[in-house]
């Protein structure tokens, strides 16, 4: 029986882990379980919360716990899909390299490649109209207002289908802009409000087929989960705008261009550059990614298109030049991030045009996420490891 203290005998420990007492003393030397001394007595004794903590995680690893917690962070896939995956350096839509689409396609294209294989041109109907009310809120930054606008949407106003996707990207896209819904490109629709000339309503139009999905990310697993559960598709929606609103996920942007505009006011770029990443360390926004070690082919797509104007625009000449240097003294490559901050940047676009520009694309994706959940009838449910007080007599 144990101790008034609820530490353990070798032989109890022994016998909650189901191992032999030499298993057991191998696993104090590697420092897996704690022994404490018995007073006058040389036997050793366990703490009873560390023997039934182990013993909960030994039976974890037993049912593929240890490679769940894994998965969970940059780590292997926790979910099948036909939609999107990042293979050897490149983002494939349905096997389609995104950077190849990105060279003609529209975000439309794209929808329709991500939620059926571009069977269906859904987008040839009508613009719908805004959610009553959504007008009360001009002030609102953009991803707020977008956010309102699903919250504003019952399942009555959208069905459960793939057929209310451009709906609701048109929606989504009002929102952002504080525009009129439109039947317009979505790309376009972007330069109308933010004045973009041609060549930046290009650039718009391939950022928006580059980011428009990238595998499980945060805001992806979010509608995923929520889509499991049956709610509408608004709602799955409205849990995606909400998981990249974080800092860690859509906010990279703006860290981003925050480096950017403070190293071009700064008399020396290098000095300002080290001293944002050294206060931000070791969350570099706008270098480096997991699943890019060779660098983010979205980054490298946009950031060409960014040189080939650089010369008829001194301002984002400096820009690019910050870049440069940026990665050299912080040894990473660029990311999407950097490429969006370095756009709404160098073309004045309003504040929080990057924000809108990923939140605009990736809602293609999410429809097609959503939809493939929906359609999988599983929920998503997985189990936590207690690692807390246990209950004590």
């Amino acid at each position: 029986m144990a101790a008034m203290n609820n530490d353990l005998s070798a032989a109890e420990a022994a016998r909650l882990l189901n191992i032999s007492l030499p298993t057991l003393y191998s696993y104090v030397s590697r420092g897996l379980l704690a022994s404490v001394s018995n007073g006058a007595s040389r036997r050793k004794r366990y703490p009873q919360e560390e023997v039934l903590r182990l013993a909960a995680r030994k039976n974890d690893a037993r049912r593929g716990g240890q490679t769940a917690v894994a998965a969970m962070h940059w780590g292997l896939p926790v979910l099948e899909t036909q939609l999107s995956h990042i293979a050897d350096g490149r983002l494939l839509y349905r096997g389609c390299d995104a950077a190849t689409l990105a060279a003609s396609a529209t975000l439309e294209t794209a929808a329709s490649l991500l939620w059926d294989d571009g069977e269906n041109d859904y987008f040839r109907q009508d613009a719908p109209a805004l959610p009553q009310g959504l007008s009360s809120a001009p002030d609102a930054p953009p991803l707020m207002r977008a956010m309102l606008a699903m919250a504003m949407l019952t399942p009555a106003d959208i069905a459960h289908s793939l057929q209310s996707g451009p709906a609701l990207m048109r929606i989504l896209a009002a929102a952002l802009l504080q525009t009129a819904p439109s039947a317009l490109p979505l790309h376009r629709q972007l330069a109308q409000a933010w004045q973009a000339d041609a060549q930046q309503t290009e650039l718009l139009r391939a950022a928006l087929v580059l980011l428009a999905d990238h595998e499980l990310n945060a805001s992806t697993f979010a509608v995923r989960c929520v889509a499991s559960t049956g709610a509408s598709l608004p709602a799955a929606l409205g849990a995606g705008l909400a998981a990249l609103s974080g800092d860690k996920h859509g906010g990279g942007s703006a860290a981003a261009k925050c480096m950017l505009t403070q190293a071009l006011a700064a008399p020396d770029a290098r000095d300002a550059i080290g001293a944002f990443y050294q206060m931000f360390a070791p969350e570099f926004a706008g270098f480096g990614h997991p699943l890019y070690p060779l660098g983010d082919p979205r980054a490298a797509y946009l950031l060409e298109i960014l040189s080939t104007l650089a010369h008829e625009n001194p301002q984002l000449a400096a820009i690019l030049a910050v870049c440069v240097a940026a990665g050299e003294l912080l040894e990473a490559r660029p990311n999407a991030d950097l490429a969006l901050a370095a756009m709404e940047l160098a073309f004045d676009w309003p504040e929080g045009a990057a924000l809108s520009v990923f939140a605009l694309a990736r809602s293609a994706g999410w429809i097609a996420h959503a939809a493939e959940q929906a359609a999988s009838a599983a929920l998503i449910r997985p189990r936590a490891r207690y690692i807390g007080r246990h209950q004590r007599d």
